[in-house]
């Protein structure tokens, strides 16, 4: 596929890839053969923790093809997840535009959940380990009663159990808005053996399995509830950039190109502290995928905003925070 200026010139306007993505099937060596039949002397790699990490490898495999045949390739990277799960960068290109789209679904669980006696809605978030997608969305809707990441064990009974915290808000309310972290609950669901093509661990099911618990628990109370679970799956990611993002995209694609046109090979272009930087691709993977700080500001906040009990960790559950310089997980 040539990206002349004809093909791309609207593809700002569109959602997805022009180019198709996959998982697995990464192989360097191969990679780097097809290259140098190409021509390329430049490789840009746009994509999420998984994407760096290949893009890592590919670059230290074009050091030593330097050394054998003097192929030269400059390989730069682009951080673009929603997950916002890259370490060290600000934010990563995709994840405003996500958790803008997660709020239509948040509001229309709180629309569900107010038309009708006793309403609760349960929305499950994408992110896979990481809780920012959900915290942003709660923290930005406002709406939001409860908000379950995987950063945070979920206690199900106790004196600081989740679904009575539910029952609460609704005898105080006459409904409530439940948002959940797709890779949240795997203390309690167990980590499946499965893996996708990119060997990924699959998750489990914890936005289901939620519904029940909270329909369940309040019918133990004698609370006739109407649970409604939303899930936009996909729809927060194949939607197309907000001008937020948009012009992200812009700031990250220019600068990448001018440090690949000066030399530069074996970074990865991104914002931190609000300034454009290049950063060495192995410091970028050395610490990835990075967190929510559950002793942070950011779910102090999503804490403050729900009202939902605080969870006390143990030293066994604490999250391993390797990097200090990775400021947003806090």
């Amino acid at each position: 596929l040539e990206l002349s200026l004809d093909l791309v010139s609207d593809i700002h306007l569109k959602g997805g890839t022009i180019l198709s993505s996959n998982r697995g099937g990464f192989d360097s060596e191969k990679i780097l053969v097809k290259l140098k039949e190409l021509g390329v002397n430049q490789l840009y790699l746009i994509g999420g923790d998984g994407t760096m990490r290949g893009a890592n490898a590919l670059y230290k495999a074009s050091l030593e093809e330097n050394k054998r045949s003097g192929y030269v390739l400059s390989v730069a990277g682009v951080p673009k997840t929603i997950d916002n799960d890259i370490d060290l960068v600000d934010r990563s290109f995709g994840f405003n535009t996500a958790v803008t789209e997660a709020l239509h679904a948040v509001r229309s669980a709180k629309t569900e959940a107010m038309c009708a006696p006793n309403g609760i809605g349960v929305v499950k978030l994408m992110g896979r380990h990481a809780g920012f997608i959900a915290t942003h969305a709660c923290l930005a809707s406002g709406d939001c009663d409860l908000c379950l990441i995987p950063e945070v064990p979920i206690a199900l009974t106790g004196p600081n159990s989740c679904l009575e915290h539910v029952a609460r808000v609704v005898r105080k309310k006459g409904h409530a808005v439940v948002i959940v972290a797709e890779g949240a609950g795997e203390e309690i669901l167990g980590q499946a053996q499965q893996q996708d093509a990119g060997g990924n661990r699959k998750l489990p099911a914890i936005g289901y399995f939620m519904k029940q618990k909270i329909k369940e628990h309040l019918a133990t109370l004698q609370i006739d509830a109407t649970v409604k679970y939303i899930d936009p799956s996909y729809m927060i990611r194949s939607v197309k950039a907000n001008a937020s993002d948009a012009l992200f995209c812009l700031l990250l694609a220019q600068n990448a190109v001018h440090a690949a046109m000066a030399g530069l090979t074996g970074f990865c272009v991104g914002l931190v502290n609000n300034r454009t930087v290049y950063i060495p691709m192995t410091a970028i993977v050395k610490n990835s995928p990075r967190q929510v700080n559950p002793k942070g500001r950011t779910f102090e906040r999503v804490i403050t905003t729900t009202g939902q009990p605080r969870i006390h960790l143990s030293s066994r559950q604490q999250p391993m925070f390797k990097s200090l310089s990775s400021r947003v997980i806090v």
